[in-house]
């Protein structure tokens, strides 16, 4: 039987995770919320912050800094159901208070499912912000959607990053 393609991109994916260079901090060692990763061209720091409450809907919060730029994007994890994904979205100058939902599609840069892997390169649904932090960060399509996005071009971000992003240190 021959594999499928999307067996072939996960493989792929696969491979390229285990070939990411180790880091300095073992991501063990680390809780989510304090979690910060780098894409492999140095352009782009993803940083998970805590919630700081109990009743929030969402599962974690982090920022997305396009180094090199005064830009910094918010998002947020939610969990859904049926099927059970860890679900991620990333906003850039959303506006406060009442908010339409064509306010939000209009602030939205990327939307999707959110994995983490380990240091054995197996994937899941990125965990809650009290878990252990993963050792990479998969968001499919964010290289894609940046580049669509508001926030690329002259004076913006001009590298689109890779859409998985490595554990570089925990936050103190």
């Amino acid at each position: 039987m021959m594999p499928s393609l999307a067996q072939g991109r996960v493989g792929a994916l696969l491979a390229f995770l285990l070939a990411l260079p180790a880091t300095a901090v073992a991501a063990p060692d680390c809780r989510q919320a304090s979690a910060v990763y780098a894409d492999r061209d140095g352009a782009y720091e993803l940083r998970f912050t805590p919630i700081n409450s109990e009743a929030a809907a969402a599962s974690n919060r982090f920022t997305l800094t396009v180094l090199k730029t005064a830009i910094e994007l918010d998002g947020y994890v939610m969990p859904s159901d049926d099927p059970e994904r860890a679900v991620g979205i990333l906003m850039f100058k959303c506006p406060g208070g009442d908010v339409t939902g064509a306010d939000l599609d209009a602030c939205t840069i990327w939307q999707g499912t959110i994995y983490g892997t380990n240091a054995n390169g197996e994937m899941d649904n990125l965990q809650h912000e009290t878990a252990t932090a993963a050792d990479h960060v998969f968001l499919p399509g964010l290289g894609p959607a940046i580049r669509q996005s508001q926030i690329w071009g002259n004076g913006k971000a001009n590298v689109a990053p890779w859409d998985v992003l490595a554990f570089k240190e925990c936050a103190k």
